[in-house]
């Protein structure tokens, strides 16, 4: 009981204090403009939740991108992150790849077995890439043994099901800079959000991406800075206005605006807390209705 309440106690400390400093750091005008000029965002304090899914140094062999612990155990990401070849095309019928998991690190140079966390298994969200490459792109990595809580390693809460973004969220990741190669630090980003319809209808002609009810947007940060490829699978995250809890919103998904295009778009978090909460659970098929027979008899007698 005293363990729970510590950990609860610090996670919210530890949330807090993070996402308070990078929108001090966002604000600020100080520093060099070269040092701000990043497609993929500004340098980020150490963000606990932030986990690195390492498949290689190159974007040709997978490349590394973006998670976030959700719990002592699971880190949810973005299905494609787990594939060398990402389209639908390439991924039906294939098992995804173990990745590398590094937690507690801020850049490429941490990335070492000292900070590596194994892998027990992967479950990718069943509708998968049912019908485009960005189609319920979700994956959640189960460790094989919990992590220790700590000031370096805290879990990042899911919203309640009623609790969808308002204003503007934080992202982080090691996506493309202006070099086009993945950046050696962790940055961060304040993005606005999106209209869903206007969002929604600049990529309706595009085969690759279809938004859907289950997706949500967001638009280029100040001088056009945006989210790029290697970015994918970082949890954009808010705070809200009522209850000041801080939570992650979604998973972004397609990371390809970089600067030619202006709307990122996320796995809407709130629309996946059933499919979330029941691997976590580790239901099998026939739990539900092993429940609900329970239940029927319990309400009978």
């Amino acid at each position: 009981m005293w363990f729970s309440l510590t950990v609860l106690l610090l996670a919210s400390c530890c949330l807090a204090d993070v996402t308070g400093e990078m929108m001090k750091q966002t604000a600020s005008r100080f520093g060099s403009f070269r040092s701000r000029r990043m497609i993929g965002g500004s340098l980020a304090p150490h963000v606990p939740w932030q986990a690195m899914i390492y498949l290689s140094d190159s974007v040709l062999d997978g490349g590394y991108a973006g998670g976030a612990l959700i719990s002592d155990r699971w880190i949810l990401t973005a299905g494609r992150n787990l594939f060398v070849r990402k389209t639908r095309q390439d991924t039906q019928g294939k098992d995804p790849e173990i990745p590398k998991v590094y937690l507690g690190i801020s850049g490429r140079v941490e990335a070492v077995e000292s900070k590596q966390v194994a892998v027990q298994k992967i479950v990718l969200h069943p509708g998968f890439q049912n019908h485009t490459d960005w189609e319920n792109d979700l994956a959640l990595i189960q460790l094989k043994e919990p992590v220790v809580m700590s000031d370096k390693v805290t879990p990042i809460p899911l919203p309640e099901r009623n609790q969808d973004p308002r204003g503007a969220g934080i992202i982080t990741g090691w996506g493309w800079g202006t070099q086009f190669a993945f950046v050696s630090s962790l940055k961060h980003l304040v993005l606005p959000p999106a209209d869903h319809a206007v969002c929604k209808r600049h990529y309706g002609d595009e085969l690759t991406v279809a938004v859907d009810d289950n997706m949500f947007c967001t638009g280029p940060a100040e001088f056009q800075h945006n989210v790029c490829f290697g970015d994918s699978g970082g949890a954009l995250v808010f705070q809200d206005d009522d209850t000041k809890d801080i939570y992650a919103a979604g998973i972004l998904s397609y990371d390809k605006p970089c600067s030619n295009k202006p709307y990122g778009v996320y796995m809407k978090i709130s629309a996946y807390l059933p499919w979330i909460h029941s691997v976590i659970r580790g239901d099998t098929e026939r739990s539900a209705d092993l429940r609900s027979d329970v239940m029927s008899k319990l309400s009978s007698w």
